[in-house]
């Protein structure tokens, strides 16, 4: 499977989550989608990751991810441009790679992840970076799954 990564929009981007972008113009603006929570005892959690760029790409995987009861939201605090991957859960269970989908975010651009979404790791493209990750936690087995799904490449456009 092969996909083509697409420029982040909030438009695109809609069936997976929310972007998240700084203010243009003075002000304050507010990002909902951030706090979903499905389970009453997990308490929120503030991480902040660092990560070496991959080498380029392509990039090929066989790996996604998911938070079933927990959003989880991406806010670069200083990288380059970085790779969304995510899929829908499907019906039958597992991801949708079918209805897979990639977008390269810019530095400027975080995510929400949906509750239920699955989604590939972080992935930095341009140079090292920080970011902090916003999600909620029990310290239990559901707070991720991780899956092994058929081979896909992600290339850009």
């Amino acid at each position: 499977m092969n996909l083509i990564a697409q420029p982040l929009t909030a438009e695109a981007f809609a069936p997976f989550g929310e972007v998240i972008t700084s203010p243009a113009e003075h002000g304050r603006q507010y990002f909902e989608q951030a706090f979903g929570n499905g389970r009453p005892d997990a308490h929120a959690s503030l991480s902040m990751v660092y990560r070496p760029p991959i080498s380029g790409l392509p990039l090929t995987s066989n790996c996604l991810e998911r938070h079933e009861f927990s959003s989880q939201t991406f806010v670069p605090i200083d990288c380059g441009r970085w790779l969304i991957i995510v899929a829908p859960h499907k019906r039958s269970g597992g991801p949708d790679m079918a209805q897979a989908c990639a977008f390269i975010a810019q530095p400027d651009q975080g995510v929400t992840y949906r509750m239920n979404t699955w989604h590939h790791g972080l992935t930095l493209l341009d140079k090292p970076g920080r970011v902090a990750v916003f999600m909620w936690r029990d310290g239990g087995k559901l707070d991720e799954e991780f899956v092994d799904v058929p081979a896909f490449t992600v290339s850009e456009s």
